[in-house]
């Protein structure tokens, strides 16, 4: 099961977290700020696993961004990677071309997408195509919304 994941730029800048195991707020920065300085400090021909306390960290950069999970030690390294690049590619695909610009204005979109490909640490859909389909149904559902308070902003409701 996955732990945690984290999404931060070369500078160090957290852009996004998701956290599957309950800490306190204290307990997360630390976390956060000890992995993001351990893993900017690696070279880029090194490995993208590494031990770290009672965790296995999984790591990719993309880019200018560093998608860092958090695994449990019996988890598979390669399947955690896996599940980084199908969020990748769903970015990818949803923004494409995914940068750090859009995570951080559309955040909210990228925190969608990865509730509907993760639920509490495990994977639950892996279809890229149903997967898509969710997003799409989500962003009319969010049109809907926003016409409709149009509407009732104007009276016409």
């Amino acid at each position: 099961m996955m732990q945690f994941m984290l999404l931060f730029s070369r500078q160090g800048k957290l852009r996004l977290q998701k956290w599957y195991e309950a800490h306190p707020d204290k307990v997360k920065k630390k976390i956060t700020r000890e992995l993001i300085s351990t893993i900017l400090t690696r070279k880029p021909k090194m490995s993208s696993f590494l031990e770290w306390k009672d965790l296995k960290i999984v790591y990719k950069r993309y880019a200018s961004l560093y998608f860092c999970c958090a695994i449990e030690q019996e988890d598979n390294e390669l399947l955690t990677l896996e599940i980084i690049h199908r969020y990748v590619e769903l970015l990818d695909k949803y923004f494409g071309s995914v940068c750090e610009l859009d995570i951080i204005f559309n955040f909210e979109k990228a925190y969608f997408m990865l509730d509907e490909l993760m639920v509490g640490g495990e994977v639950c859909e892996t279809s890229k195509v149903n997967l898509l389909k969710a997003i799409a149904a989500q962003d009319l559902l969010q049109e809907d919304e926003i016409v409709e308070m149009a509407l009732r902003d104007m009276g016409l409701i």
